[in-house]
């Protein structure tokens, strides 16, 4: 039995109208102690106007929208009472439910109860917490793919091809003396996981494309001091975020901004300058630094066009192993330019060539943008799962090691494709990724 939930499914700030929402087994007979009208004979999704009363006292007039299960978002006998919007009044109707039987809902607990009830696989559960988070309308599109089904899609050639090569090679080793079924030999298998890596591969770098587009990136703006660092800052996102001064080590601390290009988000990082320096607090912005561009996605690394010296090679370095961008500022006053570096003028907002470069690193197509793509964190740590254990696979039948004891390892990565959608049934993942989940979803 699924006790009845309650919780305000819009914001707790006070607006023209709030919605709270209840879900369970005795969702109408609670909602009937608090509201003017019947709605335990409904056969479908109704709507009724009445008020929501607390025993003689009238706490508000509402519109209630009746779902009669299945046919609700969790599978259960559902309610949305829409009232007016102050927390005085949503508080109270919340308040008057739990006095009724009902219990306070906990993070992600009606989209739970989806998955439970077979409405949604954990690929659309996550979508759900995705689409609340987008920031833009390049990442909504590519969550709402994922909530209506088509990302999960993906999954299923795999699942297929692994649910028959499974099948076959159970018959074979129970029923060994039919001559007339196909055998699964080792030929067989090495076809099928070297079709498959491929199709892993191709989802797993789709994956952290449509990543880049739901996620965004993140960008350390790195130099040492006075190369423009801050004015580069404030030039892409077109305001004065940061200070600006000739003073060295004006900027000691990570300064942040955001803007969009092309769709994607993009997280930009003014770093202090880094040098050698014995000030105490400008050094720990220098280390500050370090760490910032060790963890972001990808580095601009600012040169002053007029004076490369032997600090810009340790910064080149530093960022050896990171993708960077260089850039070479300060280029209006600069007489002549070569073609085989990026020169951009901050102080005059000449940076459309930086913009160019960073879309190019993106390394994003317009089919990136248009067809889903399995860009969830965990779901690509498990593609990678499943293709380590295939690559297994793989040497292992090259080897010519028995069928038999091949299969377990087949097995296990067939669970870890189940595991994707939630068909595992581990519910301890699910809970995990539902407590992430705000309040009312």
């Amino acid at each position: 039995m699924f006790e009845t939930i309650v919780a305000l499914a819009t914001a707790p700030i006070k607006s023209a109208l709030s919605i709270v929402r209840l879900s369970g087994d005795d969702c109408f007979f609670i909602v009937n102690k608090m509201f003017t009208k019947d709605i335990s004979k409904i056969e479908k999704s109704t709507i009724f106007y009445g008020y929501i009363k607390d025993g003689d006292i009238i706490v508000d007039e509402v519109i209630l929208l009746a779902y009669k299960g299945p046919h609700s978002f969790t599978s259960e006998d559902s309610a949305e009472i829409i009232c007016h919007g102050s927390p005085l009044i949503f508080n109270k109707i919340i308040e008057v439910a739990l006095k009724n039987g009902a219990r306070l809902a906990t993070g992600g607990e009606y989209s739970s109860r989806a998955y439970m009830h077979g409405k949604l696989d954990l690929i659309q559960a996550e979508s759900i917490n995705d689409l609340i988070n987008a920031e833009s309308e390049e990442s909504k599109k590519i969550s709402l793919m994922a909530l209506r089904g088509e990302t999960s899609k993906l999954i299923l050639p795999l699942k297929k091809d692994l649910g028959d090569l499974l099948s076959l090679i159970e018959v074979n080793i129970d029923y060994p003396e039919y001559l007339d079924i196909e055998i699964a030999n080792h030929q067989k298998i090495i076809d099928f996981c070297t079709k498959n890596i491929s199709y892993i591969n191709s989802l797993i770098e789709n994956g952290n494309k449509g990543r880049i587009i739901k996620d965004g990136i993140s960008i350390a703006i790195v130099g040492k001091p006075n190369v423009g660092k801050s004015s580069i800052l404030n030039a892409l996102l077109n305001e004065d975020k940061a200070i600006v001064t000739n003073i060295k080590g004006t900027t000691r601390d990570i300064v942040e901004g955001k803007l969009i290009i092309n769709g994607i988000v993009i997280n930009l990082f003014d770093t202090a300058g880094i040098r050698e320096s014995d000030d105490i607090v400008e050094g720990i912005g220098i280390k500050k630094s370090v760490e910032k561009l060790e963890k972001s996605d990808l580095v601009i690394a600012v040169f002053d066009s007029l004076n490369f010296d032997e600090e810009d090679k340790e910064i080149l370095k530093l960022v050896k192993n990171k993708d960077t961008i260089v850039v070479f500022n300060k280029s209006d006053i600069l007489e002549n330019k070569d073609n085989t570096h990026l020169f951009i003028s901050a102080l005059n907002k000449d940076i459309e060539p930086l913009k160019e470069e960073i879309i190019k690193r993106l390394g994003l197509s317009k089919k990136n943008y248009d067809n889903p793509s399995i860009a969830n964190t965990r779901e690509l740590g498990i593609l990678e799962n499943i293709k380590e254990i295939l690559e297994n696979v793989l040497i292992d039948t090259k080897n010519e090691l028995p069928i038999d004891l091949i299969n377990s390892k087949l097995k296990e990565a067939y669970l870890k494709v189940l595991s994707l959608t939630g068909e595992d049934n581990d519910f301890d993942i699910a809970k995990e990724i539902f407590s992430r989940f705000c309040v009312g979803k």
